[in-house]
């Protein structure tokens, strides 16, 4: 079975991939993943150095992309772009906290999932969940860390293979797992960098069981 790997980052960025980079780094890697709160220089460089495409969802620090996007790169926010057979949904953003974008209440989040009704229904479904935040007690905090529990109820429903999502600094508890379960689904926190293997599917077929144990970090 062939596999995409996919090298997904949030939050904070990899030295070893922006001051110290070397394209060797990258020579393995099929496509790139943000998870939101990255500088825009930065996915600019990463989309300049490499030839797959580099997606992206917007995190709440992520203001200054209304102004200036990163360049290079392709915004899935509500919407489902596919790749290989492998279909991707985009829903960026955090708890709302204060004024600002790229930050929703319950509700609001709960609206643009029903928005995507007809793009759900015309691909099936989805294969690959990427936001910002955290699903509801998966791996989420309280206040503005606290997760969405329509990403549960979405996931419940449409049991993708993969959930990608950062807003959880690995540093604020070291007992975060980076990879787990939710269902049927693995987990991953993108935090700085991580790397997963997605199948890809033969046939045309995009209904594949998750795999806890296909992500590997990348070496230091």
């Amino acid at each position: 079975m062939k596999k995409l790997r996919v090298l997904v980052l949030s939050d904070e960025i990899d030295r070893a991939l922006y001051d110290h980079f070397d394209r060797s780094m990258l020579q393995d890697i099929d496509m790139i993943i943000s998870c939101g709160d990255l500088p825009a220089r930065y996915l600019t460089f990463l989309a300049t150095m490499f030839n797959g495409p580099v997606l992206y969802v917007c995190g709440n620090h992520d203001e200054k992309y209304v102004t200036n996007p990163p360049e290079g790169c392709i915004c899935i926010e509500d919407e489902i772009y596919e790749y290989q057979g492998i279909r991707f949904l985009g829903l960026g953003g955090s708890r709302r906290y204060k004024k600002g974008p790229f930050q929703y209440t319950e509700v609001q989040m709960e609206k643009r999932i029903h928005k995507l009704w007809y793009p759900l229904w015309r691909k099936k479904g989805f294969d690959v969940l990427v936001t910002h935040s955290p699903a509801k007690d998966h791996g989420d905090g309280k206040g503005a860390h606290e997760g969405f529990p329509c990403f549960n109820r979405l996931i419940e429903k449409y049991r993708p293979s993969w959930f990608f999502y950062g807003h959880m600094h690995l540093s604020y508890d070291a007992n975060t797992p980076r990879v787990s379960r939710l269902g049927d689904t693995s987990t991953v926190n993108a935090f700085g960098k991580y790397v997963v293997e997605v199948e890809v599917p033969e046939n045309g077929d995009t209904h594949r069981s998750a795999d806890g144990d296909g992500g590997s970090q990348l070496e230091q």
